[in-house]
């Protein structure tokens, strides 16, 4: 009995070795999650029997450092979470080895092939939240975009004096304007053109803006800006529509927005100053933000959202079946996956450029490899006594 005893240790101590270096081997898988022999007595009745190993468990919800590389398509997730990929067959499975690049259709996927999974975008490039599929990244370029808007928040000094009506607002007069900015904006061929905002102070809390665009005075327009005794801008209550010619292309048409603008007895300042609009560019690159936001990069300093990334995360992360040490599928024990974009309620960051790396604890894999052995060396001392014991017993007879 104890010769078989003594076989089952072996037997079952030679899988806690498998184990362990299996995770030495491993120590340096990206999202690698380390392995351990879990053993369990056997008994019939009351009488022993020995040991087996009952299962070799993962520690899936235990995450590894991460470290920078300088790729942006390397990813990896600060906190809880798993990324979604499917296979060519369909077969979802989730990992935290964010090793990923673009296949030849864009497609993003993983050092397998696998797809990586989210919300992709219309035709217009508006997200599809309801919708879960294949992330991809468009490879042409981006076509040039007329502004249509200009964001314009400024304060106008209240200490300033007003303007006589004689002589006339002319640009190219410095004492017939207060103050003046220039923003940049762009046609339908995405040509840039300047439009020059004057502004001309008439009386207590009014003002006139003049807009000239290109330098060309002799069509410039012009809006009353009108403030309150709190300094707060009380006209226009809308966008200020601003048109001009562009040779060879659409007549431009902006919409300036003072929402914010003040009057205040500072200097003349400009908080912001955003219009839409660009030139064509070619596509450079590919971002990933923290929320998971996919964009494509263009050689105008433009992107282009093209998805968004999910992730996984399970009731018990660590009842997944393994199908390989950095990849796994449900179970009825890890219960369904419940999906979610990343930076939002129980869900980790994205962290782009950097990998998670293999949660291994060298020095306790050792220690465990010594102690495995010392064990190994016993139950080998225990079937030689054993042996030694019969062949006694065999010679007395």
């Amino acid at each position: 009995m104890s010769f078989n005893i003594a076989t089952s240790g072996l037997n079952a101590i030679t899988q806690q070795m498998s184990a362990i270096s299996n995770n030495i081997a491993n120590s340096g898988t990206t999202g690698y999650k380390s392995m351990r022999a879990e053993f369990s007595a056997m008994y019939a009745g009351s009488a022993p029997l020995g040991v087996s190993v009952s299962s070799l468990s993962q520690s899936i919800s235990t995450g590894g450092g991460i470290s920078g590389t300088g790729r942006n398509l390397d990813l990896a997730i600060n906190g809880n979470g798993f990324f979604v990929v499917r296979d060519t067959n369909g077969t979802t499975s989730y990992t935290r080895a964010g090793y990923f690049g673009t296949d030849s259709d864009g497609y993003l996927v993983n050092n397998m092939g696998s797809k990586l999974q989210g919300y992709p975008v219309n035709a217009e490039g508006k997200l599809q939240s309801g919708t879960i599929g294949d992330l991809q990244i468009n490879a042409s370029g981006l076509p040039a975009k007329s502004s249509s808007t200009l964001d314009f928040v400024a304060n106008l000094d209240a200490r300033a004096e007003a303007k006589p009506a004689d002589p006339a607002f002319d640009p190219d007069n410095n004492d017939t304007f207060n103050n003046s900015y220039t923003s940049q904006v762009y046609d339908s061929l995405g040509r840039e053109h300047t439009l020059t905002q004057y502004f001309v102070k008439n009386d207590e809390n009014t003002w006139t803006a003049y807009y000239v665009v290109d330098g060309d005075k002799a069509n410039a327009t012009s809006s009353p800006l009108e403030f309150d005794t709190n300094g707060l801008l009380t006209n226009p209550s809308g966008p200020v529509n601003v048109t001009a010619p562009a040779t060879g292309a659409d007549d431009l048409n902006i919409n300036i927005n003072y929402g914010g603008s003040s009057q205040y007895g500072s200097d003349f300042s400009v908080s912001k100053n955003k219009a839409d609009g660009y030139k064509s560019g070619e596509k450079t690159g590919q971002q990933i933000d923290e929320d998971g936001m996919v964009y494509a990069t263009f050689s105008n300093g433009q992107r282009l959202l093209q998805g968004q990334m999910v992730l996984a995360n399970f009731t018990n992360p660590d009842g997944l079946q393994a199908t390989d040490g950095t990849t796994w599928q449900q179970t009825n024990a890890s219960g369904a996956p419940l999906l979610g974009t990343p930076k939002s309620g129980m869900y980790g960051t994205i962290k782009s450029a950097a990998l998670e790396s293999s949660n291994v604890d060298l020095t306790a894999e050792l220690v465990g490899l010594m102690s495995a052995q010392r064990n190994y060396q016993a139950n080998t001392k225990v079937i030689s006594t054993n042996d030694q014991m019969m062949n006694a017993l065999f010679q007395a007879l």
